[in-house]
């Protein structure tokens, strides 16, 4: 209930869709009300009083309050259906800025598939409670309080008899809701994991084919989707004794009243026409009855994937802005400085311990070191993507927890290892490093990456759509296409994450000419495994086991005979 009642709160910003549909409905329900009456008015009155004058009237009484009911029920759906999509957007848009504060821990735990099953599936699953949900619901709730107050004013007796099957009812369907609700949490987890394995299957298929694994991707996808199967028939076997048993308990209510009302007219206390009457009203009261069951039905898959949905509404994010957080006036000039920070994922595997650098304004120095020493996480620290658990990151002498998030990061640009680019033109991934740059700042920037030759060479230029992720480009394309966007963005800070581990020589220099045109000016971090990518730096600082354990020039640093110099034997010694 407490999960209905907060779907329910995102009807508030639309009040007039909903006293209009509550205005149509009710109306509907008036209209629908009227035949039994003629009806009863044609046998008592017409057919065995003898008052044929009545008849014609009758017959336009019956035309006019079905044409009315009719158009009153179009009214009522359509101002639904605009209500129930309105309320669609609403959640859809929630939900994607809740993914947008989180954190990228959140998005690190999770497949893509199964977020994607949230903000999409989940909240369309949500839009029943408003599609049939709350149409059914009030239009079954004012036709049943209509029938009964037409049915105790007609015999109080039968209405009381017509009632007597309502405790059952109740009891059937608490039971039901339930035991129906555990089965569709199953449900919607099922689906998500179904469609986060799918999302992987798809994004891995050259891997798939590559390595001939279809049958073993397509046995792994056929035991989900069976699992899936299994937990939905659960759902629908015990529908199918609910739906019918209630059906049945609904029936045997009419049969006494006919059984009743009979007796009555027998006695000459009810007439013919009074019985039909009633038993005309008696069949529309189960319809509605029937309508609540099915609504309920589908109320706990609903309800289900709202408090999935709800799940993620709920999470606040690890990594925010602290109160009082507020931006200089002027750019950052890019003095970087970790003070004996720590940092752990799980609390028994440290990943830095008592980290210690600095870094003036302007100056240019790489982070080396083996695989898993901590060198990109220092990078994710400077972002803020994680919080330091110990020691403080400070940019300009600002401790960066207490700048807002949005300042920081705009004063920072990162090139991946992995550069990513969304599925459009070159020109708008460009563009995501100013969105208000024009033709000429993109070409400009794109010049300075050593971008601009390969991407006039395109079948569009700038327009070509380069697929998801960039798939239609080089790597090396890819790269300086990323660059290009950090360009545009002209931060004091530029960080690269392994930029030029994929690629080959020719594109090395290439990027390397860039990398050169980019940092000039700005204080620039490189983590590089490739040794022959930071030449030119300022200072080289050799991370091991999560620890500063050397820094200095790289001259320096070969004399130590260290860890870097072992790293540069390595590579370059045969």
């Amino acid at each position: 209930m407490k999960t209905l009642l907060r779907v329910l709160q995102y009807l508030s910003p639309h009040r007039t869709m909903v006293v209009g549909t509550f205005l149509f409905a009710g109306l509907a329900t008036s209209f629908e009300l009227i035949p039994p009456w003629l009806i009863k008015v044609i046998i008592d009155d017409v057919i065995q009083g003898g008052q044929t004058q009545l008849l014609v009237w009758v017959f336009l009484g019956l035309c006019a309050a079905y044409v009315l009911r009719n158009l009153c029920g179009s009214m009522r759906i359509r101002l639904n259906n605009g209500l129930e999509q309105q309320v669609v957007h609403d959640l859809h848009v929630q939900v994607f800025s809740a993914l947008q504060r989180l954190s990228i821990r959140f998005f690190e735990n999770r497949p893509t598939g199964e977020i994607m099953s949230r903000v999409l599936n989940d909240t369309e699953h949500m839009q029943r409670i408003f599609v049939d949900g709350l149409e059914e619901i009030i239009t079954a709730g004012l036709t049943l309080t209509g029938i009964m107050i037409m049915m105790f004013m007609l015999n109080w007796k039968l209405a009381l008899l017509a009632l007597a099957p309502i405790p059952l009812l109740v009891v059937g369907a608490a039971f039901f809701t339930n035991r129906v609700h555990g089965y569709y949490r199953a449900i919607r987890k099922g689906s998500a994991e179904l469609n986060a394995l799918l999302q992987d299957m798809l994004a891995g298929i050259r891997e798939t084919m590559g390595f001939n694994r279809q049958p073993y991707e397509q046995e792994r996808f056929d035991r989900k989707s069976d699992r899936c199967r299994q937990e939905t028939l659960k759902a629908m076997y015990l529908w199918s004794y609910y739906s019918p048993g209630m059906m049945l308990i609904g029936s045997l209510g009419g049969a006494m009243v006919l059984w009743f009302g009979t007796d009555e007219v027998l006695e000459h206390r009810l007439s013919v026409g009074e019985l039909v009457m009633f038993i005309s009203y008696l069949a529309l009261f189960y319809v509605p009855i029937n309508q609540i069951h099915s609504v309920n039905h589908m109320l706990q898959h609903a309800l289900a994937a709202s408090e999935r949905v709800f799940e993620v509404l709920d999470l606040v994010p690890e990594v925010k802005d602290r109160p009082g957080a507020f931006a200089p006036a002027t750019r950052l000039r890019g003095e970087v400085a970790f003070h004996r920070v720590g940092f752990h994922y799980r609390a028994d595997a440290p990943i830095l311990t008592d980290v210690t650098i600095s870094v003036q304004a302007g100056e240019r120095i790489a982070l080396v070191g083996p695989s898993g020493a901590g060198k990109s996480t220092t990078l994710k620290l400077l972002m803020r993507f994680y919080d330091a658990t110990q020691g403080t990151v400070t940019i300009d002498g600002h401790d960066i927890r207490d700048l807002p998030l949005v300042f920081l990061r705009s004063q920072i640009g990162l090139v991946q290892q992995e550069p990513f680019l969304f599925n459009g033109t070159v020109r708008e991934n460009i563009l995501y490093g100013d969105l208000t740059a024009g033709q000429g700042e993109v070409e400009a920037a794109a010049k300075v990456a050593r971008a601009h030759d390969f991407i006039m060479a395109l079948p569009e230029g700038y327009d070509t759509w380069i697929g998801e992720r960039g798939v239609k480009l080089s790597v090396g394309q890819r790269q300086r296409v990323s660059i290009a966007r950090v360009i545009l963005k002209d931060p004091p800070i530029v960080m690269f994450d392994e930029a030029t581990s994929n690629i080959d020589t020719e594109t090395e220099v290439k990027i390397r000419e860039a990398l050169e045109d980019l940092t000039k000016g700005r204080t620039t971090i490189i983590i590089a495994h490739r040794l022959s990518t930071i030449h030119g730096v300022d200072r080289i600082i050799v991370v091991d086991h999560g620890r500063v354990v050397e820094d200095g020039t790289h001259e320096t640093l070969i004399g130590h005979e260290g860890v870097y110099a072992r790293l540069y034997d390595a590579q370059f010694q045969v």
